[in-house]
């Protein structure tokens, strides 16, 4: 019988270790560079970045889940930093949109969260960078599919 391999063998575990060892990091920066939790970045980032969205889709783009992703966005809404608007599309739902003083903000997250990304990979060359990226790329959509998600946004 083969034997079963270690723990730490395996790619999920690593990948784990990684995300928590990123994470720790980036809530961090977060609160010293922005002055905002990790899960408050991650939405205003991803308002920046796909607004309008709606409550549903900034959890899946923040990473977040639709509960996180909520009491993050009323956060920022009551900071000044985000606006809440009725969706015309869906009246019982909201869209979610940077506001005028939230646009700075946006931008010195952006450029922390670059920075975080030079540490995190920092020891790759750019070849190894664009490798990475492009079977990180390829995991993703395997796990939507196995997943039966047909939309790589709705991730």
């Amino acid at each position: 019988m083969k034997p079963l391999p270690r723990l730490d063998q395996f790619l999920t575990y690593r990948l784990h270790q990684v995300n928590k060892l990123s994470d720790k990091d980036s809530a961090a920066a977060y609160l010293e560079q922005c002055g905002l939790l990790l899960s408050e970045g991650r939405c205003l980032a991803a308002i920046g970045a796909f607004a309008p969205l709606s409550v549903n889709a900034l959890a899946h783009r923040a990473n977040l889940t639709k509960g996180q992703a909520s009491r993050s966005a009323q956060a920022l809404v009551e900071r000044g930093l985000v606006s809440k608007e009725t969706s015309t599309a869906d009246g019982r739902g909201v869209v979610l949109s940077l506001t005028a003083q939230g646009k700075p903000l946006y931008r010195q997250a952006i450029a922390m969260i670059a920075r975080r990304n030079d540490e995190i990979f920092g020891c790759l060359s750019e070849e190894e960078q664009a490798l990475l990226g492009s079977l990180l790329d390829r995991l993703v959509a395997h796990a939507a599919r196995q997943d039966g998600t047909t939309d790589i946004d709705e991730i």
